[in-house]
């Protein structure tokens, strides 16, 4: 048999953000869940059981701070405690150090890049889990994700109300 994919779990609010990252590592042998906010994150962490997560900071609702607190109490109980990475625009001096100090234990700016998102996975990865790196994802051209860009992409029902 072979052995599983890596799951990985992403929580962003923004559906630019979760398309363009989805799109980042399709070519990875790994098996994604999105949350667009922070309690769908905590529940996917429960139900999922990533071997990875991905937090974006400023969500709704429960913002990526809150959600990874809530993750390491849950972890507290199960002894298991998998690597949460930060994305985020905040990068001013100071941020990295608060987030990373609320309990996230990487941090990735935005734009994001695909080999900084490989790296993570990869290293994320258990023994008894595929490799997530394919032929094709080795060498695919990096793409990022520019926060700027993000604000400006609008679905058609947004155009149409303006």
């Amino acid at each position: 048999p072979q052995p599983p994919r890596t799951p990985v779990l992403a929580a962003a609010d923004n559906k630019t953000t979760r398309l363009v990252f989805s799109k980042m590592i399709k070519a990875l042998d790994s098996e994604l869940e999105v949350a667009t906010n922070g309690n769908e994150a905590v529940s996917l962490y429960q139900s999922f059981d990533p071997d990875v997560v991905f937090m974006d900071i400023s969500m709704p609702e429960m913002d990526g701070r809150e959600a990874t607190a809530t993750i390491r109490e849950i972890e507290a109980e199960t002894g298991r405690q998998v690597p949460i990475v930060a994305m985020t625009a905040h990068a001013m001096d100071g941020d990295k150090e608060d987030i990373l100090a609320a309990g996230l234990d990487h941090f990735l700016t935005k734009p994001l890049k695909k080999a900084l998102i490989t790296q993570q996975i990869t290293a994320a990865c258990p023994e008894e889990a595929r490799l997530p790196m394919s032929e094709e994802g080795a060498n695919a051209p990096d793409q990022s994700l520019d926060s700027g860009r993000t604000n400006t992409i609008r679905s058609p029902l947004e155009r149409s109300s303006r």
